[in-house]
């Protein structure tokens, strides 16, 4: 009778620990995706602003490169002339803005997918 008590004894304790071990697992995993979000979290507010600020710098080039043209026009073939340069600039711009934003896209779709990875401990 002593020896059932004793092997009962031990698959509770073995069940214990093992609860213990996995429940120890999944806060660590819990833990580390939090940090993981906060992480991603503060980068993206860095990329956003950074990125405002570069659009505001081009918004602002593109702009002055306009008025300088409107400037120096002096006839309509002239302002045709500038209307022309200007517009491919800003469709210039457009394309690298769109590109740049898809390239951030691809990146976020990676890094969101790394949070949800099973760690290699």
């Amino acid at each position: 009778m002593l020896e059932f008590y004793e092997t009962g004894a031990a698959i509770v304790e073995d069940s214990v620990a093992n609860t213990v071990l996995r429940v120890t697992e999944a806060n660590k995993r819990a833990l580390n995706f939090m940090f993981g979000a906060q992480k991603t979290i503060l980068e993206e507010l860095v990329f956003a602003g950074n990125e405002v600020l570069d659009r505001a710098c081009t918004e602002m080039h593109l702009f002055t490169e306009f008025t300088s043209k409107m400037a120096a026009a002096h006839s309509v073939k002239d302002i045709k002339t500038m209307y022309e340069e200007c517009g491919r600039h800003q469709i210039d711009f457009v394309r690298r803005d769109s590109e740049r934003l898809f390239k951030h896209g691809s990146r976020m779709v990676e890094t969101t997918s790394k949070l949800f990875k099973q760690p290699q401990d």
